[in-house]
């Protein structure tokens, strides 16, 4: 009550403030707040996802610098979704977190696994670009499929661990029941979406073919399904717009532990608590019945938007 009382008075009695200035401290102060909080929670965690979304700079140099093109798209695109995905993640992981205090030894095991396999995916996704050439499902060199094994092997991991995090937001018991059910299904949902990802690594037929064909497999796995990766696709995303695209419902089913606890905690903010709950798990209905349409589609070759 203090403090608010002294921000009043000070922006009330300081007539050079700015209004913008006025407008935007609120935010700063609530942001260094989060991250304080976050960091006081997991260390490595918070501070892999800092390093990550700051890897966006030297990244955007790339994306302006170097033409150079990979599968059609920009060589630092993919890099910079990347480091944008994986680090609001890891953040979005740490604030889960905050709420399972009750849980150390899971908070500290998956923290620490989750921080360091981030990292790595995203080196290797960088190094790639560097060298020019694609980062999943190459295994054309030795090298190249070292480092595609080396991602998948980790990020399965990674998601193997993340059911702890789910196991302990089941058991939690929350004061605020909506965003009780809002991290636990989000959470459920995310590692669903997450194993999606395991579609993508099966060789297609056309790759069995050539392997036969050929006795040597340059590309084992694809998120197209009807056709080679790299043809027409959506601005940035690159899904495909002509094909079935495993990436659709990959990321919907990642960002579920993001959507769901934004809905309960902006979206249906204000509501009595029965029906922010109710909210809750209907907006989570809707979330599972989008994410499993999106899969089946792609599996069956139909693109989300249906372009040419």
């Amino acid at each position: 009550m203090t403090t608010f009382a002294h921000a009043h008075h000070a922006r009330t009695s300081n007539p050079v403030t700015s209004p913008s200035r006025i407008s935007t401290m609120p935010i700063a102060s609530h942001l260094s707040a989060l991250v304080a909080r976050l960091w006081a929670t997991d260390r490595p965690l918070t501070g892999s996802g800092l390093f990550l979304l700051a890897l966006l700079v030297p990244i955007a140099f790339g994306l302006l610098l170097d033409g150079r093109e990979i599968g059609g798209a920009p060589a630092w695109l993919k890099p910079a979704k990347f480091a944008l995905s994986t680090g609001l993640y890891s953040l979005t992981l740490a604030w889960v977190l905050t709420y399972l205090s009750d849980w150390p030894r899971a908070r500290r095991f998956v923290g620490r696994m989750t921080a360091a396999v981030m990292v790595v995916e995203v080196a290797i996704i960088a190094l790639q670009a560097a060298r020019g050439t694609t980062s999943h499902f190459n295994v054309g060199t030795p090298v190249d499929a070292i480092l595609f094994s080396i991602m998948g092997l980790a990020i399965f991991t990674q998601t193997a661990s993340s059911v702890a995090v789910a196991a302990a937001l089941w058991r939690q018991r929350f004061a605020d029941r909506a965003l009780g059910w809002a991290l636990r299904l989000g959470m459920t949902m995310t590692i669903a979406g997450a194993l999606t990802g395991g579609l993508m690594t099966r060789p297609t037929e056309v790759q069995l073919a050539e392997a036969s064909a050929t006795g040597r497999m340059t590309l084992a796995g694809a998120h197209t399904v009807g056709a080679p990766d790299g043809g027409p696709g959506l601005p940035v995303t690159g899904w495909s717009t002509q094909h079935g695209d495993l990436r659709v419902a990959h990321f919907v089913g990642l960002h579920a532990l993001q959507v769901l606890p934004i809905l309960t905690l902006v979206a249906f903010r204000g509501r009595r608590d029965r029906v922010r709950l109710q909210l809750t798990l209907a907006a989570a209905a809707v979330y599972v019945l989008v994410f499993v349409t999106l899969l089946v589609q792609a599996l069956r070759g139909v693109p989300l938007v249906a372009l040419g």
